[in-house]
């Protein structure tokens, strides 16, 4: 590990180190040739300039225009006077040529007196002032082409001034401190920066070679997908960083790679996001997502102390929900069986007492009492309440109600033909078997006698309500106010306090309203409203 560490270390090191260079180098390059170019428009300028000098000189069309001497006169004439500027503008040459193009002057003397072979010479014999660059003997040149014009105006001969162009290494050799000094600055402080960078990188990669890293990355795809629980992480950004294939199987989405895209984009109700908002972990929370209920714990990721993302891990409640949906038929049958059987007996022990008393007509009429009023609740319900298993709840919290010697009354007008789109029969029993419930204990703690349980299911297109209302000892606002808290009882057990947040889960997912209005000692009114 400790060989492979240092030799990603050199590897970083060495690339960053040789980017450094090669981009000071580029720099360099193009930096030179801007010099170069700066360079050559200075000395054109400067030849221009020295050119109109000598052009004006007034001895110069003196000597053009006399006819009396000879080239080589005129040349000898010239000669100090043109040295003269040559020297103290340091000109690489000055000639000074007749209208016919001979040379009066030269750095060579071989040249003076013989005409000039130039090739971009012609213009300057037609008044034109203008500079080219040519190459000679001296290597490249910057020339000036001036005409000396007479006190006439009249064109008497052509200036022609040369300065060398300074080439490449001539740059690099007059600017060679400098940039012996930005070099040995630029790879000190590349080799130190390429250093630093390295060893941040190293931080940021927790000490992994990139092979590890990649290795982790796939224990890491292949693990999530191995799991049997479903798992999606997000970062501040709401960007999916971790999509295993169980939670596509559970939640129905699309088998693509989802990594990279918005949350929002895959599952517009996933709630993660929340997560972020309030940076609290929510554990068990049974949630309705993509039309999929599921039981979810969702957790912030933090790193060092800083929240950078979310994590949320569920599990399919559908199986689970079939099997709890089973066992509460089968507890809620049982119930009923014993509450019936119960109930058979006190009757059969009336029935007989009436017979062993001689009152044969009174027993039978108990006997077609008791099954007519028997028939119409199974009526009644089987009519108006569609589901039979919440028939058989209803069915079996009135029996109970008897053995407790409450009076549970069902609303005639009541009546359940399906369930809001977001709960299933195991919500509505939790939901409608815990508010029975907590009635049946309110009443059962009142000292009163006439105990009543009222209990309506109204239902259209447009919303379904629920209401349960008792007339037992109550509760005060300061009740009120707890009464959905996990775990807060008005009983004095241990076994309760969890119906009512129950209740109000179930209704949080609906995203239905519920309404207490309670009194001490006068009852309790509960009003659940879901839109259908």
């Amino acid at each position: 590990m400790t060989d492979k560490r240092v030799s990603m270390t050199g590897k970083i090191t060495a690339l960053t180190f040789f980017i450094i260079v090669f981009s000071f180098l580029i720099s360099g390059l193009f930096i030179i040739s801007n010099i170069l170019n700066t360079e050559e428009e200075r000395i054109t300028e400067q030849a221009m300039l020295v050119a109109q000098t000598v052009g004006k000189l007034p001895e110069l069309p003196t000597v053009l225009e006399n006819d009396a001497l000879t080239n080589q006169q005129k040349a000898t004439k010239l000669k100090k006077t043109i040295r003269d500027v040559r020297t103290t503008n340091k000109a690489d040459y000055i000639v000074v040529l007749t209208m016919d193009g001979v040379r009066l002057s030269h750095p060579k003397e071989s040249l003076v007196g013989l005409r000039s072979q130039s090739n971009d010479i012609e213009d300057a014999f037609t008044e034109h002032y203008y500079s080219t660059t040519a190459k000679g003997d001296l290597g490249t040149v910057a020339r000036a082409f001036v005409p000396v014009m007479n006190t006439m105006h009249e064109q008497v001969g052509v200036v022609l001034v040369g300065y060398k162009l300074p080439t490449f290494l001539d740059i690099v050799h007059n600017l060679r401190d400098e940039i012996l000094v930005a070099t040995c600055l630029s790879l000190l402080f590349g080799a130190w920066g390429a250093f630093l960078l390295s060893r941040s990188m190293k931080r940021d990669l927790l000490d992994y070679e990139p092979h590890e890293i990649a290795k982790l990355y796939i224990e890491r795809s292949e693990t999530f997908n191995a799991m049997h629980e479903g798992v999606i992480a997000i970062d501040n950004h709401f960007i999916v960083t971790i999509f295993n294939t169980k939670a596509k199987q559970i939640l129905g989405v699309d088998e693509g790679d989802l990594i990279g895209q918005n949350i929002y984009d895959i599952l517009p109700d996933s709630r993660l996001p929340e997560i972020l908002d309030f940076n609290q972990p929510i554990y068990n929370k049974e949630l309705l997502i993509n039309q999929h209920t599921i039981l979810s714990n969702r957790v912030p990721i933090e790193v060092e102390g800083e929240t950078v993302g979310a994590i949320a891990i569920f599990q399919d409640r559908t199986e689970v929900k079939k099997l709890a949906e089973e066992l509460t038929g089968v507890k809620e049958f049982v119930q009923a069986l014993r509450i019936q059987n119960h109930e058979h007996k006190n009757k059969m022990h009336t029935v007989a007492g009436l017979m062993q008393l001689g009152n044969y007509r009174a027993a039978l009429q108990y006997i077609q009492g008791a099954k007519k009023e028997q028939d119409q609740l199974q009526d009644f319900l089987h009519e108006r309440i569609q589901n039979q298993n919440l028939a058989g709840l209803l069915l079996s919290k009135v029996n109970h109600g008897k053995e407790l010697g409450i009076l549970v009354e069902i609303d005639a007008q009541s009546s359940l033909d399906y369930l809001p789109k977001a709960l299933d029969f195991h919500d509505f029993v939790v939901l409608l078997g815990n508010l029975i419930e907590n009635s049946f204990d309110a009443l059962q703690l009142a000292t009163h006698d006439d105990k009543k349980l009222f209990i309506s299911i109204d239902q259209n297109d447009q919303v379904m309500t629920i209401l349960v209302e008792d007339n037992g000892i109550g509760m005060s606002e300061a009740q009120i106010a707890r009464i959905f808290d996990n775990g807060f009882t008005t009983k004095h057990s241990k076994n309760h306090g969890i119906g009512l947040y129950l209740i109000q889960d179930i209704i949080q997912k609906a995203q239905g309203t519920i309404d207490v209005e309670s009194t001490p000692n006068a009852g309790t009114s509960i009003v659940v409203t879901f839109e259908m």
